[in-house]
């Protein structure tokens, strides 16, 4: 079983864009030596490893995913970003994984275009533990989809699955204190019992229109709001945020915290402007002191956009890709494969030897490191302890 999970993450490490690719790089005589050399384990053939994605329950790799971040929180290499000395920040969203012209399986969600044409898709709800250095590491994932031999009247929906989620993250994380980060189809009373109960924070971001008895007393009070302002610069962009915050505010019989950020950007050197509002929700008080990290905290949502799904689908993990077209329990389990991956490379792409390497060839890239390092693979056979030395030679 080793040989083949970590033959399957290999696919996604080293980011081959399908089962082909990979099977091409398996073929290669020096390639498989050197790998063996590395791992002490055999290349498995992708039918292999695709056998084993199907019959293998997801929850197993959903598990092993939840240890290897457990043991990171363990070591410590993420404390440094925690909010108030206390909370890490979990950003919640969803993204679509494939989409299909015809049903693919029962579990396929399903919408309808004003032509009355069909498409069905799979979409999965995610929760990633993000920082202001760019990780967005995969906490847990839930897949949103129609349960199997039911009918319903409405189909399965991402405030459903978090739902799910939320009792994945308390399960495999108990002790864990988390900030949930999350858009504005979250703020709401499901959301908020949740982390109440859970003892969670959470920054959401707040919607105008949304919260009405929240928001009119917020608009109300915001003559009285406190506040402080900040400048921030780099070459090309001068910035200025102006934070306000608000304690205290009823809702359903609980108080909350609103918090609104206001930036302005002068681009240089034509002294163009663009300003915009950033509004959220918490349960965490604010104060002078705290203001300006919860409401940079709230926009670290973004991460999961784009330093997740934007560098999965993007940037060689092929989330898009169908790594198995029939089996909807491969499917998942090649994409819990492509989380744990891109958890490992986030870590080994910030040590201190691969930004050095990295650093000695500024005119390379992460990823045509990533190639140099399967060319050598293929074509130098080295010993473990010379793989540093062939890949910056």
């Amino acid at each position: 079983m080793a040989e083949i999970v970590t033959g399957g993450l290999f696919m996604f490490i080293f980011k081959e864009t399908s089962r082909n690719a990979y099977t091409n790089e398996r073929g290669d005589a020096c390639f498989a030596k050197n790998y063996y050399r590395l791992f002490k384990l055999r290349l498995p053939h992708p039918d292999t490893i695709d056998d084993v994605m199907r019959a293998l329950p997801t929850h197993f790799l959903e598990e092993l995913k939840a240890q290897l971040v457990s043991s990171m929180i363990e070591q410590k290499f993420l404390r440094k970003f925690r909010f108030l000395g206390k909370y890490y920040f979990v950003a919640v969203d969803a993204t679509g994984t494939h989409t299909f012209d015809k049903r693919h399986c029962e579990h396929c969600l399903t919408k309808t275009s004003k032509n009355g044409v069909v498409t069905y898709f799979h979409y999965v709800l995610e929760a990633k533990l993000v920082t202001s250095s760019g990780h967005a590491i995969s906490l847990a994932s839930e897949f949103i989809e129609n349960q199997a031999n039911r009918d319903y009247e409405k189909q399965d929906c991402e405030q459903k699955a978090f739902v799910r989620l939320a009792e994945k993250i308390k399960k495999y994380f108990p002790r864990l204190p988390i900030c949930i980060l999350a858009d504005g189809l979250y703020p709401n009373n499901t959301m908020f019992s949740i982390c109440r109960g859970n003892g969670w924070g959470f920054i959401i971001t707040l919607k105008e229109g949304c919260l009405k008895t929240f928001n009119t007393e917020a608009d109300l009070l915001k003559a009285t709001a406190n506040g402080r302002s900040v400048y921030r610069a780099d070459k090309n962009t001068r910035t200025h945020l102006e934070y306000k915050f608000l304690n205290d505010i009823e809702y359903d019989g609980h108080t909350y915290s609103w918090i609104s950020c206001i930036e302005t950007k002068t681009r240089l050197p034509d002294k163009s402007k663009l300003t915009r509002q950033f509004v959220f929700i918490t349960n965490i008080p604010q104060t002078i002191d705290n203001i300006v990290s919860a409401a940079d905290g709230g926009r670290l949502r973004w991460k999961i956009e784009n330093e997740g799904f934007n560098t999965q689908k993007n940037l060689g993990y092929e989330l898009d890709h169908k790594y198995s077209r029939v089996s909807y329990n491969a499917m998942q389990n090649y994409y819990r494969l492509l989380q744990i991956s891109h958890m490992i490379n986030q870590f080994t792409e910030r040590s201190k030897d691969f930004v050095e390497l990295l650093n000695e060839h500024s005119k390379q890239t992460i990823k045509a490191l990533w190639k140099d390092l399967i060319t050598c693979m293929k074509n130098i056979s080295f010993e473990v302890g010379q793989l540093h030395l062939s890949m910056s030679g």
